[in-house]
């Protein structure tokens, strides 16, 4: 028994010591890879020659009519009319029912209108203030009286100096942004109410 155990232990010790001559760092020779697959990867990368594809390209256009996953597509076009006609027929989907995330308007503001539209919206965002033509303010009497669809398209296809946000502002989500949009000018329309000359209503508030 004990002998058996010694040759299994002189077996263990020589794998032990080959393995680690095989192993040996020698910088005149290439070390054996043990998992190649660690290093070079199996499948083409997205930039890489295919000979499998006419072009030889790897990364191929989609299929005509496809749209990314969790994409939503709009029967509109990045035009002005087109705008117009959002405005008539979308409707903003916390109409008629509470945001359950009431926040998360604020957030995708912040991130994504506030460095050219400002904190209070009035179109002096910390860009413009870098040279970036301004923006229209949102407190501006056409942007109060504009259409929650419209400005729903305005952020998906973009409007003169402004890009589109679809790629990165899910459509919930601008939906959110608006709603904190018309917050700010309900901000806006209490205190041109209450800095009135015929207003009654004291100058203290929340």
């Amino acid at each position: 028994m004990r002998s058996g155990i010694n040759i299994v232990l002189l077996v263990a010790l020589i794998a032990v010591v080959s393995f680690t001559w095989m192993l040996r760092r020698d910088f005149t020779e290439r070390n054996y890879e043990i998992l190649p697959g660690m290093v070079e990867s199996v499948s083409y990368d997205a930039f890489s020659p295919n000979p499998n594809f006419p072009d030889g390209k790897t990364l191929q256009k989609p299929a005509a009519g496809t749209i990314p996953r969790s994409f939503t597509l709009l029967p509109y076009r990045a035009t002005p009319e087109n705008a117009l006609r959002a405005g008539k027929e979308l409707q903003s989907p916390f109409a008629n029912e509470a945001d359950p995330q009431p926040d998360r308007g604020r957030m995708m503001y912040a991130a994504y209108c506030q460095p050219c539209h400002g904190i209070g919206g009035a179109g002096d965002g910390p860009v413009v203030q870098r040279g970036f033509p301004p923006p229209s303010s949102l407190l501006a009497e056409k942007a109060m009286k504009m259409e929650d669809g419209t400005m729903f398209h305005i952020i998906t296809y973009g409007q003169a100096n402004m890009p589109s946000l679809a790629s990165q502002v899910e459509p919930l989500d601008r939906w959110r942004a608006i709603q904190f949009v018309r917050s700010l000018q309900a901000v806006q329309t209490q205190t041109a109410k209450v800095g009135s000359p015929d207003s009654t209503e004291p100058l203290t508030g929340k």
